[in-house]
């Protein structure tokens, strides 16, 4: 079962949502706001969400991206879920690592080794 809106992908893999990027940039502030709603709403939807957010499609971040996924780490930690990132190419792994959000966040090399992780 797959979900699908103008900004994310989601599919269902053995009752961990896993979600793909559509943009190559996630940089405009309307476009964060989108993606964090239907986000938020995945993990409201109960207790215990398993979140693999994939960046396999992803070539930049801007700050305010970076902003939502510590939103989104702490929503899913209320929700008493876990959250894995994946596939952040080396530039983006690079700000992750100078803003030390790589020590917030479970991040893994491909989807499979972070879904084997939950």
């Amino acid at each position: 079962m797959a979900e699908t809106s103008s900004h994310i992908r989601v599919v269902d893999v053995n009752g961990v949502k896993r979600v793909e990027f559509s943009d190559r940039k996630i940089l405009d502030e309307l476009s964060i706001n989108e993606i964090l709603t239907e986000l938020v709403a995945l993990v409201e939807a109960g207790d215990g969400i398993k979140l693999l957010l994939n960046f396999e499609n992803v070539e930049h971040l801007s700050s305010a991206a970076l902003g939502m996924l510590i939103t989104l780490n702490k929503r899913v930690g209320e929700a008493k879920g876990q959250l894995r990132l994946s596939n952040i190419s080396p530039q983006i792994y690079e700000v992750f690592k100078i803003t030390r959000l790589n020590r917030l966040f479970e991040i893994h090399d491909t989807a499979d080794a972070a879904m084997s992780s939950f």
